[in-house]
């Protein structure tokens, strides 16, 4: 397969994945809008459904890049890292939310909706940035995506708990201090979470760069392997 078919079909997979991803977003907000003390700012508070959002604007650029041109910008890799990472880790945590559910005597319905959102989609953006890593047609990713993964998960920490504290309600119990026994909980429980970004996106970066060497290094000429040289046709006497 040329890396010109690779990229295409890898364009279109990625926007099969955002199409999968917006079925889903819409129909978890269906599903919870059958629930009477539903508030629809509520549903947009929370980390998993503004990381589904940022994937699908990030898969869609991504996918017009990968039909339009030879390979991505440099940035674009940084960018599909972050939204990997984070909607990796929406999908673990609330896959433990539900696994734990019974221990505490409490039931997570688990709709098709949130099925597409927190298991398959993971999946599918998991699946298609390691096949960009195999491909190893774009610059690798830079270990400075270990800080900057860090950005959007402090600004919506700020505001889930600013609004919390405004409307008296969080996305997730351990941003309330009155469930986490005071703020030295949530500090730490904050603190917890952005040290499981930092972590799954160093193993990102770590496979994509180690993916990335063993691609490359499978397309360069073996050592010791010298081209033969043509053996030069002397040219016939001219006659008399």
């Amino acid at each position: 397969m040329s890396p010109r078919t690779a990229r295409r079909l890898l364009g279109g997979t990625r926007l099969a994945v955002a199409a999968v991803e917006i079925v889903a977003l819409v129909g978890n907000f269906e599903y919870v809008l059958g629930f009477r003390l539903f508030a629809t700012a509520n549903f947009f508070s929370y980390f998993t459904v503004q990381s589904a959002f940022a994937a699908v604007v990030v898969l869609i650029v991504a996918g017009w890049f990968a039909l339009t041109a030879p390979k991505d910008p440099p940035w674009l890799g940084v960018v599909r890292t972050c939204v990997t990472v984070y909607v990796i880790v929406s999908g673990i945590v609330f896959g433990v939310i539900v696994a734990q559910a019974s221990s505490y005597s409490y039931r997570v319905d688990v709709p098709w909706s949130d099925t597409l959102l927190h298991f398959v989609v993971p999946a599918l953006i998991g699946l298609t940035w390691t096949v960009d890593s195999i491909l190893a047609v774009n610059p690798p990713v830079p270990w400075t995506t270990v800080g900057w993964v860090l950005l959007f998960p402090s600004a919506w920490l700020v505001f889930a708990l600013w609004r919390g504290a405004d409307v008296g309600w969080y996305p997730y119990f351990f941003l309330d201090e009155t469930q986490v026994g005071g703020w030295s909980g949530v500090v730490f429980w904050c603190v917890v979470c952005l040290v499981i970004f930092v972590t799954v996106t160093a193993a990102l970066v770590a496979v994509n760069r180690w993916l990335w060497r063993r691609a490359r290094a499978r397309r360069a000429p073996r050592l010791g392997t010298r081209r033969r040289r043509a053996t030069p046709v002397a040219s016939p006497a001219p006659r008399r």
